[in-house]
C-alpha cells in the first residue's frame, strides 16, 4: 500500500498513526494464525489488535478474542489447552461476500422463491 494509503485508510491494515502508537506505548504480546498481531500497553490495561489485511473481527480467533476481552490475563498460549481432533477451525464471517448464503428467492439467486402453499390467505383491502 502506499504512504498515502497508510496515512488515510483504516479499513486494510493499519494507519501510519496506529502503528506509531503501538511502537511507542505498546508492547507486542503474539501473533495468531493469520498473522493479527496482539499488543497490551506499556502503562495500564489496555488491549488491541492489528490485523494482517482487511480489519474484520471476525478474523481473530476466539482462544485471542477472551484475552482481548479480558476474559482471561494470560496469554492463550500459556492458558489454553491444544485443540482437541474434533474442534473446527474457525471461519470468517462471509456476510457481504461473495460466499455469503442467500436464500431461494433472493436476487443474487434470480429472486424467484417457490409459490405459497396455501397455508394462509393473503389481506385485501376493503374485504372483510
Amino acid at each position: 500500500m502506499s504512504i498515502l494509503g497508510k496515512i488515510f485508510t483504516w479499513w486494510d491494515g493499519a494507519t501510519v498513526g496506529t502503528l506509531l502508537n503501538s511502537w511507542k506505548n505498546g508492547e507486542q504480546v503474539g501473533e495468531d494464525s493469520l498473522g493479527n498481531r496482539y499488543f497490551r500497553a506499556r502503562k495500564g490495561n489496555r488491549r488491541w489488535v492489528i490485523y494482517k489485511g482487511s480489519n474484520d473481527a471476525s478474523r481473530v480467533p476466539p482462544e485471542w478474542h477472551g484475552w482481548l476481552h479480558g476474559t482471561f490475563d494470560e496469554l492463550p498460549a500459556d492458558i489454553l489447552p491444544a485443540p482437541r481432533g474434533w474442534e473446527k477451525e474457525p471461519t470468517a464471517n462471509l456476510t457481504g461476500s461473495l460466499g455469503a448464503y442467500r436464500p431461494a428467492g433472493a436476487l443474487e439467486r434470480g429472486g424467484r422463491r417457490a409459490a405459497a402453499t396455501g397455508d394462509y390467505e393473503a389481506w385485501r383491502p376493503g374485504a372483510e
